[in-house]
């Protein structure tokens, strides 16, 4: 599972022209709330378990990503922490590869009826492990637009199964100093 999360000012999902979720303030009041959130952009490996799921809700719900309240002290609340809502979006594009002919291939994202059950699955997750009402997400296999204010700009990547390039990193934390 692949997880892009962004500290957002606003974000909001439309299909065909409608708003189907929201969170932040609405830009047409004035003075605008300071309250903002997370949007997440969520993908499915093919491989995923219920393990990964909730690996990735636990991280999601917990990363920290904004100051204390005293604003002396960043990257120490959570979402859950600061009552932000979280605005997800599924996005099977997150797998996506390039072919030797730059074409974009999809092998390695979870099929689309079990990306389906895996998804609102998820989405329990984190309901369950917040709030209900905090957690929004767009319209599962529709064609979404996608708006965001970001803010920071701060972006993390969260993984279930980590990168080649960090399974290189934590075996040769692993190795003896004579061996590196």
């Amino acid at each position: 599972m692949r997880i892009v999360v962004q500290r957002v000012k606003r974000a909001a999902v439309h299909v065909d022209g409608i708003c189907v979720s929201s969170i932040g303030p609405r830009p047409d009041i004035t003075p605008a709330p300071k309250e903002g959130g997370m949007l997440a952009l969520v993908g499915l490996h093919e491989n995923d378990t219920d393990d990964d799921l909730l690996y990735c809700a636990k991280r999601l719900v917990g990363c920290k990503l904004w100051n204390n309240a005293d604003d002396t002290r960043p990257w120490r609340h959570s979402v859950k922490q600061k009552q932000f809502p979280i605005l997800m979006v599924s996005q099977f594009t997150l797998y996506g590869t390039l072919t030797k002919k730059n074409q974009p291939d999809y092998k390695l994202a979870m099929k689309s009826e079990q990306a389906r059950v895996s998804y609102e699955k998820f989405k329990e997750m984190v309901a369950g492990l917040y709030d209900d009402d905090k957690v929004h997400d767009g319209v599962f296999g529709a064609m979404m637009d996608v708006e965001l204010v970001n803010d920071g700009p701060v972006t993390i990547v969260i993984e279930s199964q980590p990168s080649s390039s960090e399974k290189s990193l934590s075996v040769k934390k692993e190795l003896p100093d004579s061996i590196e």
